[in-house]
């Protein structure tokens, strides 16, 4: 099969429109790259069929959302869904966009402590909800840029460009301090996941059942969407060599290569060096039925 872009709502979580997809699909073969939070909307990467095991070779980065930030309060979430634990004034604003250049570029973060992340063998999460105290440790991040869209006394709208595993609410979070105040993320929106852009996604009124399976929503082919690598073109000879899960001919240049037949992806694999071969491709992936 291949890919689908998906303008996810607010209000349901990243699993249910996994679910959703597998009705239109007709297949429990689903997976997504990139986890939105359930009051986030915008773009998740969905793979449909036997594309879920290209996921860990697709260029994700960089993020691009578009946020809103709230001066005035701080919640126990780091957004809209929670308690306020800390109220202060809203700070003016020429002092917000000057701090903005200290989330600019690579620097330690903490998670919220409503996050995925594992705490003690939990999900820190869990460990929130139950009224637990949730220690996370820092972790380096990185935001290539901000653009300020839209600013008034209590509020900022930005967008922001960003390595994989940045937590923009924890940007909002930590904003409010270092201007001696409090924030949160009032709206969260990814736009952007590398090449994939939420122009090019379907929403859920669009996925009813077999829309995907039949052909009414076509699904797109994760060749422009992988990260950066080779393309070498299989031969019959190659094919079979690639269902036996041997060694190919390399003719590209490259550490890795998406391995191609008739215009389909059919598997990815790793250079290599063979005794009495020379230099080839290793199959990593091999998908026989290929994937467009």
């Amino acid at each position: 099969m291949g890919l689908l872009f998906v303008d996810k709502p607010a209000g349901i979580s990243s699993h249910d429109v996994v679910g959703t997809v597998r009705r239109a699909a007709r297949t429990r073969r689903i997976g997504h790259a990139g986890t939105l939070d359930p009051f986030a909307t915008g773009l998740l990467v969905v793979a449909v069929g036997s594309c879920t095991r290209l996921l860990p070779y697709l260029a994700g980065e960089p993020k691009v959302y578009e946020a809103t930030f709230r001066f005035g309060a701080e919640t126990d979430t780091d957004d809209g869904t929670g308690s306020v634990i800390r109220a202060a004034s809203p700070p003016a604003r020429e002092h917000v966009v000057e701090a903005l250049s200290l989330f600019t570029g690579t620097f330690a973060q903490v998670p919220p402590a409503f996050s995925a992340k594992h705490v003690d063998g939990q999900r820190a999460y869990a460990v929130a909800r139950r009224g637990g105290t949730v220690s996370i440790p820092p972790a380096c991040v990185t935001v290539h840029r901000w653009e300020v869209l839209t600013q008034a006394d209590e509020c900022i709208h930005v967008r922001i460009t960003c390595a994989g595993g940045t937590y923009v609410r924890a940007l909002a979070r930590d904003l409010g301090r270092a201007v001696h105040s409090a924030a949160y993320c009032a709206r969260l929106r990814r736009v952007a996941s590398g090449a994939a852009t939420v122009e090019n996604a379907v929403t859920l009124d669009d996925l009813s059942p077999g829309a995907v399976s039949e052909g009414q929503i076509p699904v797109v082919s994760p060749l422009a969407f992988l990260a950066p690598m080779a393309h070498e073109h299989l031969n019959a000879e190659a094919m079979v060599a690639l269902s036996h899960g041997r060694t190919v001919p390399a003719t590209q240049r490259g550490d890795r290569a998406a391995l191609l037949h008739d215009g389909n992806i059919v598997g990815i694999a790793d250079r290599a060096e063979v005794a009495n071969i020379g230099v080839c491709w290793q199959p990593r992936v091999v998908l026989l039925d290929g994937v467009v």
